[in-house]
C-alpha cells in the first residue's frame, strides 16, 4: 500500500528517505493497512502539534532563549520519529526558529555583557569599604543581580567573571581579617579590665580608706577609656568591679563622717595615750581581755583624722606595731591550741619550746612567700603607678609580719 510519505510492504510500514536519510521502518501491520496508516498519520499530527506548541511557547514568554535546548532536542527527535507525514516543513520551520533565539540569545550575551562589565565597576568602587554591614548588603544584591543577569559568551567567562569575584572575595576576606583583629583586640581588652578589677580587689582590702578611694577613682576612669569587650565578657568583670568600688566609696564617705574634729595638739596626746595602752597590751602576756582591748583600741583608732601630726608619726609606728604583736600573740595561742590541745597544762617551758618551733615555721613559711612576690613582681606589674603601690603595700606587709613575729622569736628565747 502506498502512501505520500511512506508505504507498507511485506507486513512493514516503512517512512520514505528526506533530507538525505534512507527509508526507514517505522512499524508493523496490526490489524490492517488502513487502520495502520491512519495510527502513524496521528502520531505525525501529534508531533506537529509539538512544534506548533513550542512556537507558541517562544512567541508568548519573555525568555525566549530559555527554549533553545528544547526547540534542538525536538529537531533532533523528528529525524527518528515513527510516524507518517512531511517532516521537512517541520524541521525547516524548526530550524528558522533556531536561527531566531541564536540571534536573541547572541543579543542577550551582548547586553549581558555590558550588565555585568557595570557590576564589575560598582564592585570595585566598593572593594576598601569598610561600612561593613551596608557594603554586605550591597555585594550581596550585585551577586544576586549577576546571576539574574544571565551568561555571556563561553569564551568570555573567565574574562568577565574573574574581577567581579575577586571584589567579593576581596571585601569579605577584609572584613574577615577587621573582625578577627576585632577578636584578638577583645582578647587584649579583656585582660585590662582583669587587670583593672584585680587593683580593685587589692585597694578594697587596704585599710588606709582614703588611699583606697583614691586608687578606685583613677581605675574607674582607666576602665571608661578600656576598648570595647563583648557584653557577655565584659558584664560579670563590671558587675564584681562596681561593687567593690561602691564598697570603697562606702568606706571612705563612712570614715570622713567618722571623723572627730581634734585640735593637733589634743589629736598628738590622744595618739601618745592609745599607743601607751597597746604598748602595756603587747607587753603582756597573751590574754584573752587583752585581745578584745586591742579590738576597741584598733576600733577608736580608726575614728582618728587619717592625717596625723607630724609630731605624732613615731607613735602612730610604734601603735600599728604593737597592735600586730598583741594579733600575733592570739594567733600564736590559737596556733598551739590547735596542735596541743592540752597546751594549757603543759610546763611554762615546754610552752615556750612548741611557740618557738612554731615560729620558726611560720617566719620560714612568710619567707618563702616573700621570695617568691618579690621574684614574680615583675609578672604582676601594669603601667599604672596604683597597682606599683599596691604591690609595694604587700611586700610591705610581709616584712611587717615577719618583725612581728622576729619580736616574739627573741621574747620567748629570752624567758
Amino acid at each position: 500500500m502506498e502512501h505520500p510519505y511512506g508505504y507498507i510492504k511485506e507486513g512493514k510500514v516503512y517512512l520514505k528517505g528526506f533530507l538525505n536519510q534512507e527509508d526507514r521502518v517505522i512499524g508493523e501491520v496490526k490489524e490492517d493497512e488502513a487502520s495502520t496508516i491512519a495510527y502513524f498519520e496521528d502520531r505525525f499530527n501529534v508531533v506537529t502539534e509539538k512544534v506548533a506548541q513550542l512556537k507558541k511557547d517562544i512567541e508568548e514568554n519573555q525568555n525566549k532563549g530559555s527554549f533553545l535546548m528544547k526547540l534542538i532536542h525536538l529537531k533532533d527527535s523528528l529525524m527518528h520519529y515513527d510516524a507518517l507525514g512531511d517532516f521537512v516543513p517541520l524541521i525547516e520551520e524548526l530550524n528558522q526558529l533556531e536561527k531566531y533565539l541564536e540571534d536573541i540569545i547572541q543579543s542577550n550575551r551582548k547586553r549581558n555583557l555590558e550588565i555585568k562589565k557595570e557590576l564589575i565597576v560598582e564592585a570595585e568602587a566598593l572593594i576598601n569599604s569598610t561600612d561593613w554591614k551596608k557594603t554586605s548588603e550591597d555585594f550581596k544584591n550585585l551577586k544576586l543581580k549577576w546571576i539574574k543577569t544571565g551568561p555571556v559568551d563561553k569564551e568570555l567567562e573567565e574574562e568577565i567573571d574573574g574581577p567581579f569575584n575577586r571584589a567579593i572575595d576581596t571585601f569579605f576576606e577584609n572584613r574577615k581579617n577587621y573582625f578577627d583583629a576585632l577578636a584578638l583586640q577583645a582578647e587584649e581588652n579583656i585582660k585590662v579590665y582583669e587587670g583593672l578589677l584585680l587593683q580593685a580587689r587589692q585597694a578594697h582590702e587596704l585599710s588606709d580608706v582614703k588611699l583606697a578611694f583614691e586608687i578606685s577613682k583613677k581605675i574607674q576612669k582607666q576602665w571608661k577609656e578600656s576598648g570595647r569587650v563583648p557584653a557577655d565578657k565584659r558584664q560579670p568583670l563590671w558587675d564584681e568591679f562596681s561593687k567593690l568600688n561602691n564598697r570603697i566609696f562606702s568606706k571612705f564617705k563612712r570614715a570622713a563622717q567618722n571623723t572627730p574634729t581634734l585640735s593637733p595638739g589634743n589629736l598628738i596626746r590622744k595618739v601618745e595615750k592609745m599607743t601607751q595602752e597597746i604598748r602595756a597590751l603587747a607587753n603582756s602576756p597573751y590574754h584573752p581581755d587583752n585581745l578584745a582591748a586591742a579590738k576597741r583600741l584598733q576600733a577608736e583608732w580608726k575614728k582618728l583624722p587619717h592625717r596625723k601630726p607630724r609630731e605624732a608619726q613615731q607613735n602612730v609606728r610604734a601603735f600599728m606595731s604593737a597592735m600586730d604583736v598583741v594579733f600575733e600573740k592570739s594567733f600564736l595561742n590559737r596556733l598551739s591550741l590547735s596542735k596541743y590541745p592540752d597546751f594549757e597544762q603543759k610546763e611554762s617551758k615546754e610552752q615556750n619550746q612548741i611557740q618557738i618551733s612554731i615560729l620558726k615555721d611560720l617566719m620560714s613559711r612568710d619567707q618563702k612567700e616573700l621570695e617568691t612576690i618579690q621574684e614574680n613582681s615583675d609578672k604582676f606589674r601594669s603601667s599604672g603607678e596604683d597597682f606599683e603601690i599596691l604591690l609595694q603595700k604587700k611586700i610591705s606587709a610581709y616584712k611587717r609580719k615577719m618583725e612581728v613575729k622576729n619580736y616574739l622569736l627573741k621574747e620567748l628565747l629570752n624567758k
